[in-house]
């Protein structure tokens, strides 16, 4: 439920073999030298902030309404979702190993 790894059935992003291939003493040792090319780290990516027309940066936008109801004042705050611009990739500070590297880092 929920994971966060490749939708692709059977595909190994690292191994460059999909579900079916040769024999199984071929597959693992291609799919070992191959794994060791590909690097196992992330270094962006995509960022879930925004920018508005005045050019700020944030995640969520608000504005201040006033509501008169039975001559009273009331201030709201409504989210804008229009006119917003997605800041896009970004690159990371540290790398980080990517999800579906298919290589035991630690066993306990």
């Amino acid at each position: 439920m929920g994971g966060s790894g490749s939708k692709a059935k059977g595909v190994w992003p690292f191994s460059g073999t999909g579900a079916g291939g040769d024999s199984a003493s071929e597959g693992n040792e291609q799919s070992l030298a191959r794994s060791r090319s590909a690097t196992p780290f992330v270094f962006t990516r995509r960022s879930s902030l925004y920018y508005d027309e005045d050019g700020d940066l944030a995640h969520e936008f608000y504005e201040e309404t006033v509501v008169t109801k039975n001559g009273r004042k009331k201030c709201k705050l409504r989210r804008i979702q229009k006119n917003l611009i997605p800041q896009g990739i970004v690159k990371l500070d540290h790398p980080c190993i990517h999800v579906d590297f298919p290589i035991i880092l630690c066993e306990v």
